[in-house]
This record gives structure tokens, C-alpha cells and sequence, in this order.
């Protein structure tokens, strides 16, 4: 119970930190199009902030979205690698049955699997537009919240810096944007030391502001009007339409600003834990922001004229300097918190094979999710810039403000919608009554803020359009590109013809061919032979694979297989990580892992066969019967298991990567340092390891077909080689010195 506390209260300075600073603008942005005229429309738009504050974060999330996480992540990747675990509908073609043994990986279903849910998932898998369309959501989701990090800090800081108009003589619009650039200014620079180390009282600020909040509501509501709590009466949001007609539908884009971040509390659960989240919205969030939001209402109560500055004009004149300090920290925070959302959206979409890779450093040893991305982080930080002495008033950003937030809250409505009907298999009134509900809700503030566009609204429009194309043809590039390699791939038996020596001279070495095929020969590795005067005499064909869940524990990340006999030392290996996984090993790490990881293949490979023999003696000193011994796993094909291709009736269940134990041998069994064939290829390996790794790379060239259309060739010939052109090689994610780097040309036709 104290753990949950203590967590609940970390959360007030990573979650709640944008939805905490709204009452910066909210009803100055509302009054703004709906002038008062009488306690009618205070009353009507402080129903229409409860209410809405009720519904979707209360409601909605705290309740619903948080329960549909991956194994305690959450977000938008996160709902689609859940998707994908039960229903095919990645479009890219790596999946393997394998993968199912992952411990992460496997979910347990609530009730029994229904007609309703195999329905669904069979439509998800046969039909390639409904594979499209859901990626095309996940993307825009993703793109969205991107888009809302380039406004967030624009925003928040000003709102927060706009309190010193009228307070100093002489700080002018001017004055505000100059010191809110600086701010900004101060903000990004200081994300390369990282989250840790800025932030490590957030928590505490925030739970001063939202104490403020609380306090000064009260303080307002008691001073001023107590009869605002009349507005817990829907009935009042229908006087406020009836009374205001279009201009009421209009002031519903800045209603949306008091939900803004509420995407956040799912989206930041894989740093907490879902009761936690719960516990410090119900507890603190929740009653500070509604008492904050009527102590307002009753200022305006008394003071109808006092609406561009009502944060600041209703605080108590002595806590005004206080509160400022608390307000410009609260409103720093708020935008760490999305910059640091941008950084790990960034960083997912990457894993799944849907952004281009660009270079990501980590910035805490202990707390592996803290990410800073260079490029990312100056982009940001001038966009901000740009946008503040554009737009030069807290309104005017406002008008582009909540568009990104509520387009990803329909996005999240939907991909639920979908976990309810294929994994939980809900009773079909209530997943009807979900997206109903929320998504009627949702759509008429998307109506609302759309009616912006025109006046700032195009702005979040835009920054996401333009990441959901880089996003979109980073994708579509690299499935075609991988269907290419899967047209091109050599036949074992051009191998096996070759024979032991691969018709070339083999030399001390480890040569590590990098592909993306998770199965068979890369073509990469005939112009290998064909280029390169020597091969290495071990030779190991590398797959770095994206799994759709959140990590994938060290001793499961490599699946290794035999390729071609024994003498010819070749094997095939699938470095596996999770989409939350964090690649922070070096060259030299990666290479002791995996040559450690396959002498446990060797040795385990060696054991079963051992005990194959061993049973099939047993059989025929008792049944007298000759049977014939199976063959060995010594010739290629595909990967089925992490250690042996042919499905044994025996130890099936047992040869998951999950136990890298080897299984126990009866006493007649020869050990592993009795065999000499072990005891040759792992001498044999040892001395390929102390003569080096060499990186055997494919300089890639894609091009689309001549006979493809126009703007398939667009896209690729251009648009997405620019990508490739610019984007990080993978080995640099390793450190790998260029002088262990040897690239072939190749040019792969799509």
C-alpha cells in the first residue's frame, strides 16, 4: 500500500504535468469566443469542464484504457503489438511460431475464445485493407502525439510567463515572447543530461501546484460564490447551448484544452503501474482540477471583465510571486513530460520498422526507458520557437491546441474497441456502448476543434501529416524492400554443391552477415562469395528482429540454427528485442553474448542428439526392432525451434529459449567434454573469436520496378531513398569501428 503511495505521488510530476497547468487557459480561451453576459454561460462552461474532465480522463482511462496495456505498457504502439500478438496483421512478413515462447509474449484470455473474436481475428488476417487501415491509425495516432510536443511547451510555457502582463510595468506582448523563448530555450538545452537528473523534483513541484489549485479554489468558492457548485447540473451545459447557439459549439475547442495530456496516463504506464495512476487521479488530480476550475467560475462570478487573466487575477495579491514560480515550473514540467512522450514514441516506431533510425542516446545507466534523441530535440526546439514568436498570444496557439490531443483519443477509442472484441471477447452491448459513448464525445469536440483550422488549427494538422509520411514510407519501403530479399534468396543446395570449403578459401575469422530474413540464405551472401578473395571460417547469418512486446529477457534474445553440415560452420542467428528494448550494448558485448549464446547451442544441440541415441539404443534392446536413427539437425532449413528444426514428440516443450539449461542425459549419455566433435567446433570457435568479427553489410540500393506505377516509383525512387540516405546504418547502433566493416553493393528491385 505505501509503495503504491509513494509511486502514485511520481506520478504528479510525469503524468499529470499538462493536464495539471490547464487551468492556466482554459476559460480564457472559452470566454474568448463566448463573451458572459449572464451566469448562464459561466455556470454552462464550468458544467462542460467537469463533465468532460468526468468522461474521458475519469472515466475513459482511469477506468478502461489503462486495463488494455501490454503486459504494463502503454500507448498506442503498445494496443497495436498487443493487436498483433493475437491476429496476424503486421505487414511485415517476419513472424515465426517460435516467437510464441517468449514469456513476455503470451497473454492470458478472460473467458474461453468466442465465434465472435476468431471472426475478427480473420478478418484482421485475410484482408490486407483492414491490415492498412489499422497501421494507418497507429501511425496517425503516433504522429499526432508528436505533433501535440511541438505545441505543448509553446503553450504551457507562455501561459505561465503571460501572468507577468499587468503585474510589471511596462512587460509587454514583446516582452512575454522574448522570455518565453528563453525559457524554451533553457528548456531543450538541458534535455541531454536527461530525465533523471532534470527532473528529479517533479514530483514534489507538481504536488505543490496542484495543492495551490485546491487551495486557492476553495479560497475563491468561499470569498466569492458558493452557489457555483450548481453547475455539478448537466442541465446547465443545455441553457449554454440553447443560450450561445454556434458560438457555444465553437467555445467546446477550448473545453478540450482542460483534457489535454489526458492520453498521457496511459501512455507513461510502462514507467508506473496502473493502480498507481488510478490512486493519484482519483485522490489528487481529480478534486484539485474541479475546485480549481469553480473557484474560478466564482471570480467570474464577481468579476465578468477579469477573464484574460483569471488565473492569475483571482490568486490572493501576497501568493501571486509564489504561485508564478510554481506556475512556470508546473508549465516546464508539462512540456519535459511530452518531450519525453515524443522521444519514446520516436524510439517505438523505430523498433517496429515504421521510422527511419536516427541516433538515440541514453541517459540513465539504471532506468533504461530514458532516451534523448539530438535531432529530435533541436527540432522541436525550434519549431517552439518559431510557433511563439508567430503566434505571439497564449490564444492564438490555443486555436491550434487540442486537435493532435483529441484525434489520438479517438485513435486509442478504436484500437480498445478492438482489444475488447478479439482479447477480452466483452459481452457485445458493452463494446458497443464504448466507442458509442466515448466516441460520440470525441467527435463532437473533433468537430469543434476543427472549425479552427483556419485560424491556427492547421498547424498540429501539419506537423503530423509530415511525420505520418515519413512514418508511412519508412514502412512501406522497408516491407517491400523485405519482400524483395525474400524473392532473392539462395538455395541451400547451391550451398551444399559448394561443399565444406564454399569454393573459396576459408580463414580464421568470424564474419557476421547482417540481413533481415529471419529464414533461408540472403543473396547478400553470394555477392559476398563472389566479391571476397576469402571467407571466414565461421560464418553467422544476423537477423535483428522487432517483437511486439514490450522486452524480450537476455536469456531468450537469440535463436540460433544450423545452416549446411557441420564442417561447414555456418549458422543462422535472430537477435530478438522487444519494441521497449533499449540496443545499448556495444560491439564488444554483443559479440561475447552471442558467441556465448551459440557454444549453449552447440553444447545443447550435441546433448539431445546424445540422448536421441541413447533412447533409440533403449528401444531396441527392448522391442528387438532395428528403427532408424533421425537425422541430425546438421542440414539446413527453416527455423522452427530456437535450437533444432525437427519437431521431437519428446522434448517439444522443452526447447524454448526460455531454459537454457541443457536437458538431463541418462548415465550411458557421453558428455559434452567426452564428445570430440563438440570439443573440436567449440575449439574451433574460440579460434575464429580470437582472430575477430568481421560485419559483412549489403550497401542497399532500393528502386522500384520499371513497369510500377508513377507515384510508387515517387515514393520510392525518391522519397524514401532520401530517407535511407540520411538515416543511421545499423551498425552504428553497436559502435562497431569501420575497419570490422566490409559492405557489398546491392540493389534490390521492388
Amino acid at each position: 500500500m505505501l509503495s503504491t503511495i509513494a509511486m502514485a505521488f511520481q506520478t504528479l510530476g510525469v503524468v499529470y504535468g499538462d493536464m495539471g497547468t490547464s487551468p492556466l487557459y482554459v476559460f480564457s480561451d472559452v470566454f474568448s469566443k463566448v463573451p458572459i453576459k449572464s451566469e448562464v454561460e459561466i455556470l454552462g462552461a464550468l458544467s462542460l469542464v467537469m463533465y468532460t474532465i468526468a468522461l474521458i480522463p475519469f472515466a475513459k482511462y482511469v477506468f478502461i484504457v489503462l486495463k488494455a496495456n501490454d503486459n504494463g505498457e502503454g500507448g498506442t504502439f503498445a494496443l497495436y503489438s498487443l493487436i498483433c500478438r493475437y491476429a496476424k496483421v503486421s505487414l511485415l512478413p517476419n513472424q515465426q511460431r517460435v516467437d510464441e515462447d517468449i514469456s513476455s509474449f503470451r497473454l492470458r484470455l478472460p473467458t474461453p475464445e468466442l465465434e465472435r473474436a476468431m471472426f475478427v481475428k480473420d478478418c484482421l488476417e485475410k484482408k490486407p485493407l483492414f491490415k492498412n487501415i489499422l497501421l494507418f491509425l497507429v501511425l496517425m495516432g503516433t504522429s499526432m502525439v508528436i505533433g501535440d510536443g511541438i505545441l505543448t511547451p509553446s503553450m504551457s510555457v507562455m501561459s505561465a510567463v503571460s501572468g507577468l502582463q499587468g503585474r510589471v510595468p511596462g512587460f509587454d506582448a514583446d516582452a512575454v515572447v522574448l522570455v518565453s523563448i528563453i525559457v524554451l530555450l533553457l528548456l531543450f538545452s538541458v534535455q541531454r543530461f536527461g530525465t533523471g537528473k532534470v527532473g528529479f523534483m517533479f514530483a514534489p513541484i507538481l504536488g505543490l501546484w496542484f495543492i495551490n489549485l485546491g487551495s486557492v479554489g476553495i479560497y475563491n468558492i468561499v470569498k466569492y460564490d458558493i452557489s457555483v457548485v450548481r453547475a455539478l447540473n448537466p442541465a446547465y451545459i443545455y441553457l449554454f447551448f440553447q443560450t450561445n447557439g454556434m458560438k457555444a459549439w465553437s467555445a467546446l475547442g477550448g473545453c478540450v484544452l482542460c483534457i489535454t495530456g489526458a492520453e498521457a496516463m496511459f501512455a507513461d504506464l510502462g514507467h508506473f503501474s496502473v493502480k498507481s495512476i488510478q490512486v493519484a487521479f482519483t485522490a489528487v488530480v481529480f478534486p484539485c482540477l474541479l475546485i480549481a476550475y469553480m473557484g474560478q467560475a466564482a471570480f467570474l462570478m464577481k468579476n465578468p471583465l477579469a477573464v484574460e487573466r483569471i488565473f492569475y487575477d483571482s490568486l490572493p495579491g501576497v501568493l501571486f510571486w509564489p504561485v508564478f514560480v510554481i506556475a512556470t515550473l508546473a508549465a516546464m514540467i508539462a512540456s519535459q513530460a511530452m518531450i519525453s512522450a515524443t522521444f519514446s514514441c520516436i524510439k517505438q516506431a523505430m523498433a517496429l520498422g515504421c521510422f527511419p533510425r536516427i541516433k538515440i542516446i541514453h541517459t540513465s545507466k539504471k532506468i533504461m526507458g530514458q532516451i534523448y534523441i539530438p535531432v529530435m530535440n533541436w527540432f522541436l526546439m525550434v519549431m517552439c520557437i518559431i510557433i511563439v514568436a508567430t503566434f505571439r498570444s497564449t490564444n492564438d496557439i490555443a486555436n491550434a491546441y487540442g486537435i493532435a490531443e483529441v484525434g489520438v483519443m479517438m485513435v486509442s477509442t478504436i484500437l480498445v474497441t478492438l482489444v475488447m472484441l478479439l482479447i477480452w471477447q466483452t459481452n457485445l452491448f458493452l463494446v458497443l456502448c464504448f466507442p458509442i459513448l466515448f466516441g460520440a464525445v470525441e467527435f463532437v469536440y473533433l468537430t469543434a476543434v476543427l472549425s479552427k483550422i483556419q485560424e491556427g488549427g492547421w498547424l498540429p494538422l501539419a506537423f503530423s501529416s509530415l511525420f505520418l509520411c515519413i512514418m508511412y514510407t519508412w514502412n512501406y519501403g522497408s516491407v517491400l524492400k523485405y519482400q524483395s530479399e525474400m524473392r532473392g534468396k539462395i538455395s541451400l543446395d547451391f550451398i551444399l554443391d559448394l561443399g565444406a570449403t564454399l569454393g573459396t578459401v576459408r580463414v580464421p575469422g568470424i564474419g557476421l552477415v547482417y540481413n533481415e530474413l529471419v529464414q533461408g540464405i540472403p543473396s547478400i551472401f553470394g555477392q559476398l562469395l563472389v566479391t571476397l578473395p576469402a571467407m571466414h571460417s565461421t560464418i553467422v547469418f544476423v537477423c535483428i528482429k522487432y517483437i511486439p512486446v514490450p522486452y524480450v529477457p537476455l536469456e531468450e534474445r537469440f535463436l540460433f540454427r544450423r545452416v549446411g553440415q557441420k564442417d561447414y560452420h555456418m549458422f543462422r542467428c535472430v537477435a530478438r528485442y522487444g519494441y521497449k528494448d533499449v540496443r545499448k550494448e556495444d560491439h564488444g558485448f554483443f559479440e561475447q553474448l552471442l558467441v556465448e549464446s551459440l557454444e549453449k547451442f552447440l553444447r545443447r544441440e550435441a546433448q539431445e542428439i546424445a540422448l536421441e541415441t541413447s533412447t533409440m539404443e533403449a528401444e531396441r534392446d527392448d522391442i528387438s526392432v532395428v528403427s532408424e536413427v533421425p537425422q541430425s539437425p546438421a542440414c539446413g532449413g527453416d527455423l522452427q525451434t530456437p535450437l533444432l528444426s525437427d519437431q521431437r514428440s519428446v522434448d517439444d516443450n522443452r526447447m524454448g529459449t526460455r531454459d537454457d539449461s541443457a536437458p538431463v542425459l541418462p548415465s550411458s549419455s557421453m558428455s559434452a567434454e567426452e564428445d570430440p566433435v563438440l570439443e573440436y567446433e567449440l575449439e574451433a570457435l574460440r579460434e575464429a573469436m580470437a582472430s575477430g568479427f568481421t560485419y559483412l553489410l549489403a550497401h542497399g540500393d532500393v528502386r522500384a520496378r520499371k513497369d510500377s506505377f508513377f507515384t510508387k516509383k515517387f515514393i520510392i525512387n525518391y522519397f524514401y531513398a532520401f530517407l535511407r540516405r540520411n538515416c543511421r546504418a545499423g551498425t552504428a547502433t553497436l559502435k562497431v569501428p569501420h575497419s570490422n566493416i566490409m559492405r557489398v553493393g546491392m540493389t534490390y528491385m521492388v
